[in-house]
């Protein structure tokens, strides 16, 4: 069975950081596009970074994570990860990831359309 697992949620303060852990099962993820979404309560669920299998990397520009997230991936381990620095309140939410069907080793996008292989997510607060 082909799955995704996501890790490392928690609740964390007001600029504090988080690991997210993406596992794969059923599958070698390094010849894979991986990419990171986020739902916030009451808000449509976001694309926040993807990662190729040549690491060729994509984050969303919006000022919300630019700068503070990075992806990167770990082949040996068949897991990907998503570095989260300096948190807000807002970036509160479930974050997801995904496998993209396509998987070309030259772009990924934050779109969802693509990603048909999704994990169960895990929760993200961030709260004085």
């Amino acid at each position: 069975q082909l799955q995704l697992v996501e890790s490392g949620g928690g609740s964390v303060q007001p600029g504090g950081s988080l690991r997210l852990s993406c596992a794969a099962s059923g599958f070698t993820l390094d010849s894979y596009t991986i990419g990171w979404f986020r739902q916030a309560p009451g808000k449509e669920r976001e694309g926040v970074s993807c990662i190729t299998s040549r690491g060729v990397t994509k984050v969303n520009a919006a000022d919300s994570v630019k700068g503070r997230f990075t992806i990167s991936r770990d082949n040996a381990k068949n897991t990907v990860y998503l570095q989260m620095n300096r948190l807000k309140p807002e970036d509160t939410a479930v974050y997801y990831c995904a496998r993209d069907w396509r998987s070309s080793p030259d772009f990924c996008t934050i779109v969802q359309g693509p990603y048909t292989i999704w994990g169960q997510g895990t929760q993200v607060t961030v709260s004085s």
